[in-house]
């Protein structure tokens, strides 16, 4: 976890990637597909910089890509690709559990366990990746993957989180809810997907304490314990988030 209050977002435009550089990332795209055919390489945003500004902030130099990017992980040897950025959500039951989630066949990590959220998507032409659309990625994720709807200014912004591949989490705290309600959501959001022809992005819920987390059962990603255990053994925290000067 990053200590930080603010965190300032600025845009920047893509690296040049040679013509060798672009073969390997098809390949190992093409690869990755043949893998797992639910993949698709849709818009993304990667993190160019990161790095600290006095005591107490943070600046994040982003730019567009698409998922396929992500590929050259697949690749021994090759260029790492840029870190990716992501929103998690905190969706707390009013008994002081947490929801969590585990991934299904139709993702890039199936059996994972983690918290709702996924990549972020970059604005549409001429927009701006601020507060309220990273606030309004998590609310996405929160409805696509648990049926869940959340007003985006009732998401709290609690913490940022670097993983070891480098990756950028921008973790929510959403409104306590009934545990029967968000079972009944989900399963209604799972029954809808399936009736479309669909494989639902989680495959089951769990509602957790802290304790429970290290005894999940299979794989978990790497922010789901520092982050729900900091909100779940009780502490406090608020990020601001603001557009920064471009580069």
């Amino acid at each position: 976890m990053l200590a930080g209050r603010r965190v300032h977002l600025i845009e920047a435009e893509p690296p040049v990637v040679s013509p060798a550089e672009r073969a390997v990332v098809d390949q190992a795209w093409d690869d990755a597909v043949t893998s797992n055919p639910a993949l698709f390489d849709g818009p993304v945003v990667v993190c160019l910089d990161l790095h600290r500004r006095g005591s107490d902030e943070l600046v994040l130099v982003w730019t567009r890509s698409t998922y396929r990017s992500f590929a050259l992980r697949r690749v021994p040897g090759a260029r790492a690709p840029l870190p990716g950025l992501f929103v998690g959500v905190l969706q707390p039951t009013e008994d002081g559990r947490v929801l969590v989630g585990r991934s299904s066949s139709s993702t890039a990590v199936p059996g994972r366990w983690q918290l709702p959220g996924g990549s972020v998507e970059p604005p549409g032409q001429g927009g701006r990746l601020d507060a309220v659309a990273l606030a309004g990625n998590a609310a996405r994720e929160l409805a696509e993957e648990t049926g869940v709807v959340a007003d985006v200014a009732d998401l709290r912004l609690r913490c940022v989180t670097r993983s070891s591949n480098g990756n950028l989490g921008f973790h929510y705290l959403a409104p306590p809810r009934p545990e029967a309600h968000l079972r009944e959501r989900f399963e209604a959001q799972a029954a809808a997907e399936v009736a479309r022809g669909l494989v639902p992005e989680l495959e089951q819920i769990l509602l957790v304490r802290a304790a429970d987390i290290e005894r999940l059962a299979g794989p978990y990603s790497e922010p789901l314990l520092p982050v729900a255990t900091d909100y779940l053994t009780g502490a406090d925290g608020q990020l601001e988030v603001v557009l920064g000067e471009q580069p």
